[in-house]
């Protein structure tokens, strides 16, 4: 969330930011109405508390012990029971309001009001050619016998699949492969759990209800299917402050991700670019605010180093402020190149979400001189295990019908070839 103070000083420029991020600048309006009838309840609760506690202080000496005072004391506590209603649900609304009032973006983002307005900020490598007619991943593993859809559909539903032999071991040398990379980086390597409290996806900015629902949600419990492990991480140091000594703290944490996918998403949603269930590795990390754009570049770096060493031919993206999401304060989309869609297709994005989340999930840091302050919070995947598979079997295919190996994978994956014995 936003600082309130921010909101009440900088009226206009969050109105405009709100605006510029696709959201109904009401929302701003409507919170300050709501933000000072709670700031009005609050302080008669706060001065009747005052008053109470005086009168109780006093009726300690039994010479003050009068039925008058005695009265006045019940009466202030009987209007402060009638309040705090009253402020419970103000309050209610006031987070509801604040929550719908996005992240403040940079400057330098690009304004625009939805994806067709991103930026293209750096091409690397040619798309691939081919002297035969490729296929797409669909119809390479269907041939090859390494993706089965159809029982995936038959025994969990659709966007479900099975992964089945040469396959698996493309995707655990992958993991293998990320997990060494950020090792030698200095990262702390994390698997994380699958499910979290419905404070840490709604902090986190993972809708569980309406158009763009993506969290499947435990019936009967406070829990929820990840939609990221940025999700468990963002709460691993949740109500906690750090000391800034150990700043920056950065993690590369894998986990099963799932995802309702609500809504229609058109003709290049089919096979394993857009499904419920995948494995990833994920970039996560906690840092003072002065180091958090620089720490975003790095984020966006490895991205393109991972892609760079597979040879996957990329494009950077960066999102026009209608397409950042709420939490993002700058995001970077890297597509990858797929010759069965004969288009670029997102495979990893990186966000600077600042301290929005910070704020929602109470994390802080003690600065060397003892104050205290909500630090920022950056994510960014680093390999997935549905797209990242899909890019390499399209830009590897050989006449033939069988998948080269990118050389970097081939001591983790054990093999030159998927589809040779």
């Amino acid at each position: 969330m936003l600082d309130p103070k921010l909101i009440r000083q900088n009226t206009e420029k969050v109105k405009q930011n709100t605006m510029e991020r696709g959201v109904k600048s009401e929302v701003v309006d409507e919170w300050l109405k709501v933000d000072s009838k709670r700031t009005e309840v609050l302080k008669q609760i706060e001065e009747f508390n005052k008053q109470k506690n005086d009168i109780a202080e006093m009726l300690k000496d039994p010479a003050k012990r009068t039925p008058e005072l005695i009265k006045k004391g019940k009466d202030l506590k009987n209007k402060v029971e009638k309040l705090e209603p009253e402020f419970e649900k103000a309050n209610s609304k006031w987070i509801d309001l604040l929550m719908q009032i996005p992240n403040l973006h940079f400057d330098d983002v690009p304004k625009g009001k939805n994806d067709t307005e991103n930026v293209t900020v750096k091409t690397w490598g040619e798309p691939t050619k081919f002297d035969f007619e490729p296929k797409d991943h669909v119809q390479l593993g269907e041939a090859l016998g390494i993706i089965d859809f159809e029982n995936g559909a038959k025994v969990t539903g659709s966007q479900f699949y099975y992964l089945k032999n040469d396959i698996v071991r493309l995707i655990y040398g992958l993991i293998q492969y990320g997990l060494n990379l950020f090792d030698e980086k200095g990262f702390t390597l994390v698997e994380t759990p699958d499910m979290a409290k419905s404070r840490f996806y709604l902090g986190t900015g993972y809708a569980p209800r309406g158009d763009e629902a993506q969290t499947y949600t435990i019936e009967g419990e406070d829990l929820g299917l990840i939609a990221t492990a940025e999700v468990t991480m963002a709460g691993y140091h949740a109500d906690e402050i750090i000391d800034e000594k150990e700043l920056p703290k950065k993690f590369a944490a894998i986990s099963h991700c799932f995802r309702k996918e609500a809504g229609a998403y058109g003709k290049y949603s089919k096979g394993l670019y857009r499904v419920h269930q995948f494995t990833k590795l994920e970039m996560f990390a906690y840092c003072r605010p002065e180091d958090s754009q620089k720490l975003h570049e790095e984020f966006l770096g490895i991205e393109e180093e991972i892609l760079q060493a597979l040879k996957i031919p990329y494009r950077v993206l960066e999102m026009c402020s209608g397409d950042l999401g709420g939490m993002a304060a700058k995001k970077y989309d890297l597509e990858a190149w797929m010759p069965g869609r004969n288009d670029y297709g997102e495979v990893t994005s990186t966000s600077n979400c600042t301290d929005y989340q910070s704020r929602n999930l109470n994390i802080r840091y003690r600065k060397s001189n003892g104050e205290v302050d909500f630090l920022h919070m950056l994510n960014g995947t680093a390999i997935v295990m549905s797209r990242f598979p899909l890019a390499i079997l399209e830009n590897y295919q050989q006449k033939d019908g069988t998948i080269k190996v990118p050389e970097v994978l081939v001591p983790f994956v054990g093999k030159e070839y998927l589809g040779k014995s």
